[in-house]
């Protein structure tokens, strides 16, 4: 399929994003409301989180630049200095961007 560059056809491309991102949420949420949620599917859906979170970032932690690099152990570092999600992600942000800056 080929969208015209023109701007009837990034809305359709956009359209077209939101209509498969609205259907994969939904559909994950029709599926897990007939899974019976115990203790075994919880465990899998907690491994699941941080296998994702793994895979997101290894890639950066390998072929990434050290603005990258210095970054996750920033966020790392507040993570277990804070448990504060928002401030270690701000954390990494601000690393990254200074160490950009300065380079």
């Amino acid at each position: 399929m080929s969208l015209p560059a023109t701007a009837a056809g990034a809305l359709a491309a956009i359209f077209i994003m939101a209509l498969v991102t609205y259907l994969t949420r939904a559909g994950g949420v029709f599926v897990m409301s007939r899974v019976p949620i115990g203790p075994r599917v919880e465990r899998f859906i907690n491994a699941m989180a941080g296998s994702v979170l793994v895979a997101v970032i290894t890639p950066m932690a390998v072929q990434g630049d050290w603005g990258a690099r210095l970054a996750l152990v920033a966020t790392l570092g507040m993570m277990l200095a804070t448990q504060k999600a928002l401030a270690a992600i701000a954390a990494g942000i601000v690393t990254a961007a200074l160490w950009r800056l300065w380079l």
